[in-house]
């Protein structure tokens, strides 16, 4: 049963690709008035369970929305929908623009400094865990922005998440999600030269894992490759774990600070994916 803040709560979303989609359904499940936008009519398909209205355009949107959700794959695209003709003119005072996108937390500072002269309130919300974590909506939610936004978007990222915590004013959720995939690409550096040394030690890779997994060598790396990881879809996230470390590289240098360590790392990891879940679901390595 919705709360009369769910019943009157608008909640606009732009970005129904495979995080994205999910996280709408969730909101829409949980009772808030989903308010859709796509730019491709059959992406529109995977909210047609759960009540919502669609939009015609970007600018009919925004003016229904009181919260305007964008799952969108970088910053640029978060400006090319604020710079959409009419659109920061049907920008309400008082409405609230969320970033569940992964970008640069500087960019992210600049978004908001754009919006403050309309009274609009900006946070950079990434999540992690993917697409199988929004569709078990069991996402993690790092919040950057004004503590009053974040009290009023919580039920909201509350529907697709299981842990939502506010890291400080704008530009702080970015740099969170990415000292987060910084850490999860090194860590997968260190599965990747375990799987190596497997294959040159001839044992079954697939079984070593397995034990591994439940025991003190276990990460959420680890456990990934083979399982949500799959080696159809390993290319492509190798291109998004590469520019997810150059943003981070480019955030820790704009503080002033040398990244180059961990970045060299994190990039391994990310060359050695494709690689890694190969080795992993291919069969026959027994001795």
């Amino acid at each position: 049963m919705s709360s009369p803040e769910q019943q009157s709560a608008v909640v606009g979303f732009i970005g129904l690709g495979d995080q994205g989609a999910p996280m709408a359904q969730a909101i829409g499940d949980h009772g808030f008035g989903l308010h859709v936008w796509a730019r491709r009519p059959a992406s529109l398909e995977a909210v047609a369970d759960v009540p919502h209205t669609v939009h015609a355009t970007v600018v009919d949107l925004v003016a229904a929305s009181g919260i305007l959700a964008l799952c969108l794959r970088d910053d640029s695209d978060i400006w090319d929908v604020l710079n959409t003709p009419g659109v920061r003119e049907q920008l309400r005072p008082g409405t609230v623009i969320v970033n569940h996108g992964t970008g640069d937390p500087g960019e992210n500072v600049k978004i908001a400094e754009s919006l403050r002269s309309l009274g609009v309130s900006y946070m950079d919300a990434p999540v992690s865990g993917g697409g199988p974590g929004a569709k078990a909506r069991t996402l993690t939610t790092f919040v950057g922005g004004d503590e009053g936004a974040f009290e009023r978007c919580s039920p909201v990222f509350a529907t697709f998440s299981t842990r939502v915590s506010r890291m400080g004013p704008v530009g702080s959720g970015q740099m969170t999600k990415l000292l987060n995939n910084a850490m999860t690409m090194s860590n997968l550096k260190n599965a990747v030269d375990l799987i190596r040394l497997a294959q040159q030690l001839h044992v079954d890779i697939p079984a070593v894992l397995d034990v591994i997994s439940d025991s003190s060598g276990r990460s959420a790396s680890l456990r990934a490759l083979g399982t949500v990881i799959t080696p159809e879809i390993a290319p492509h996230l190798q291109g998004l774990r590469r520019k997810d470390i150059e943003h981070f590289a480019d955030a820790v240098r704009a503080q002033g600070h040398d990244p180059e360590k961990l970045r060299r790392r994190a990039l391994a990891g990310a060359d050695g994916l494709v690689e890694a879940v190969t080795l992993v679901t291919a069969r026959g390595h027994a001795a």
